[in-house]
């Protein structure tokens, strides 16, 4: 049977009972949420079972329990269900004033406080129904970003982790060193003593998530003593307060982090290399014009940022 033949025998509506049983891995909550009767999910569910050829809710004495391959369908049907969505959301005629589609973007807290809420502002200003998920990676999404942008707007990490996908390059940045206020072996600057004998606050120690400051840090042969690893940027202020350890922050992030007071921001005793900010997202995204119409916010957001990034107050 060939792809097309077996598409037309598919309903649509299998793929919202599917995804409902393998949120709630159960028949009765998976009816409630869909506000259907309990017969005609369990209909629904009988249909998935022939399809298939398997049970893919298992009782496991008074439960249920998803099948190993039910298990196995679970991210595929996520994705699979948003593309839809987003085919029957589009518009042959698309205004900005009058839509109320959600934009979903991941990516981290600094990426969020700094240019998320310009992005945000900007379009409350412009078009009032229009509603962005901003929504934080982790090295997981990260490494899979290729699949993760297929059912997302976009991703906002500098260059080095994401490659092969569209980007737009929206601010550059810098690195400062963030130490407790009363750290009487820091001075006026981070020296390379500092860096080899105080303990380190880290942010995103991975293969794929990481940063290139950290990076640098060891290729000048300091091996650092790291006793947190954070998968956030604005928790790094909090984590060196009152102690004698180092953090790395972007220079755009250094004004929201010094406001939780008890830290300061000193210079680095190299020059490291500056972040390029952008914007990435899936080829199958790049025609559409409520798509490009986002890219056009973030690429002015973009400015903004860059305009502000190296004002520490």
């Amino acid at each position: 049977m060939t792809d097309h033949a077996l598409l037309s025998r598919l309903d649509l509506n299998l793929l919202v009972a599917l995804d409902a049983l393998l949120t709630e891995k159960s028949v009765t909550r998976a009816a409630e949420r869909l506000h259907l009767s309990q017969p005609a999910l369990s209909s629904s569910l009988g249909r998935l079972r022939t399809h298939f050829g398997d049970q893919i809710l298992a009782r496991r004495g008074n439960t249920y329990e998803l099948t190993p391959f039910a298990l196995r369908l679970t991210e595929h049907t996520t994705t699979a269900l948003e593309a839809a969505r987003r085919v029957f959301e589009s518009q042959a005629t698309w205004s900005p004033e009058e839509s109320t589609r959600e934009f979903s973007i991941y990516g981290s807290d600094y990426g969020f406080v700094t240019l998320g809420t310009v992005v945000s502002r900007l379009a409350a200003e412009r078009s009032p129904g229009v509603r962005f998920r901003f929504m934080l990676h982790n090295p997981v999404i990260v490494e899979d970003a290729a699949t993760r942008l297929r059912s997302a707007d976009g991703m906002v990490i500098p260059h080095g982790p994401v490659s092969d996908l569209p980007f737009l390059d929206l601010w550059h940045d810098d690195w400062l060193a963030v130490v407790s206020e009363d750290n009487a072996e820091v001075g006026e600057a981070l020296t390379m003593e500092n860096m080899s004998s105080l303990p380190w606050v880290m942010t995103y120690q991975s293969r794929s998530a990481f940063t290139s400051a950290a990076r640098q840090v060891q290729q000048l042969g300091v091996e650092p003593r790291i006793e947190v690893v954070l998968e956030s940027f604005l928790s790094v202020g909090h984590f060196v307060s009152g102690t004698n350890r180092i953090g790395l922050v972007q220079s755009a992030l250094a004004p929201h982090m010094l406001r939780i007071g008890g830290i300061r921001v000193v210079p680095l005793p190299f020059d490291a290399t500056p972040l390029t900010n952008a914007l990435w997202w899936h080829p199958s995204h790049t025609r559409d014009p409520e798509h490009a119409w986002m890219r056009g916010l973030f690429e002015e957001a973009g400015r903004i940022v860059e305009a502000n990034a190296h004002v520490v107050a």
